[in-house]
């Protein structure tokens, strides 16, 4: 019978699980406190906020939507970030691509522009000025052009356009390929990963906005659904379950389009490891 030792263990497989273990924990936990918290009844919740929930009633969440005028806010958001998102995404490939290829002067210099802008930070105070003097105050078209800029999907488009070869222009251009015609029909298709990583992390961004919603829109009809939670929770902050309710109903729609699109975000991270 053979005995272990030190020397048969993979300490360094073990530390691995165990950190793995540990973020899962730290990430997992809070998450899987929200949903016990939102299945729970207010004097349960009182009693014992740590006890699993004792029955798995959508009394909480029914509530929280039509309490919080979670429709409006809903549909709002879906606006700004369906819109602007593909706006962005849109316009961000047709800029991408020269960078990409060089067909502009100072391609590279343009490239370099949109990695310092990563660390810049907004100019607030500028944008409000330039907002109030073109009448975007208050404005839902407004709102939605502050999210047309975005340097990271321009960073991440660039890179995955140099893993195409460049062969493919060439013979698209022998065959009378246009260039809108190029990028709409060859383009698009060969880049969907890097597609959906951008989409995934800009519509994120606009759904989780909470500061430009505060200090750009002020009529309760133009809300999205981070700024109606400040409203909600402060009119239902005792009520620890239908606002733990009205957060996962705000978290779900992300979900939904992250379960999506994670294969093609997967695939994006893997090509780019092989060409890289």
């Amino acid at each position: 019978m053979k005995t272990i030792t030190g020397r048969n263990i993979n300490w360094g497989r073990v530390g691995s699980y165990a950190a793995l273990l540990l973020f899962t924990v730290i990430y997992a936990g809070p998450l899987l406190m929200l949903v016990n918290t939102a299945f729970k009844t207010l004097p349960e919740f009182m009693k014992d906020a740590t006890a699993p929930a004792t029955s798995l009633g959508f009394k909480n969440f029914v509530e929280a939507w039509t309490k919080a005028n979670f429709p409006r806010y809903l549909t709002n958001t879906l606006i700004y970030t369906i819109s602007a998102t593909t706006i962005y995404v849109i316009t961000a490939v047709f800029v991408a691509f020269p960078i990409a290829r060089g067909y502009v002067k100072g391609a590279n210099l343009l490239l370099t522009m949109f990695i310092i802008a990563l660390f810049l930070p907004t100019g607030l105070i500028p944008q409000f000025q330039l907002m109030l003097r073109l009448g975007l105050y208050n404005n839902p078209i407004g709102y939605i052009l502050l999210f047309l800029i975005n340097p990271v999907g321009i960073v991440i488009l660039v890179n995955y356009i140099k893993s195409i070869p460049k062969e493919l222009d060439e013979a698209a251009a022998l065959d009378g390929c246009g260039y809108f015609q190029f990028i709409i029909q060859i383009v698009f298709p060969l880049i969907q990963p890097a597609i959906a990583t951008v989409t995934i992390l800009h519509a994120i961004g606009i759904w989780n906005e909470l500061v430009l919603p505060t200090i750009y829109l002020t009529n309760k009809d133009y809300y999205p659904i981070t700024r109606g939670m400040i409203v909600f929770q402060g009119v239902y902050g005792s009520n620890w379950p239908t606002l733990a309710a009205a957060v996962l109903i705000m978290t779900l729609p992300m979900l939904i389009l992250y379960l999506v699109l994670q294969r093609y975000i997967i695939s994006g991270l893997t090509q780019g490891a092989i060409k890289g």
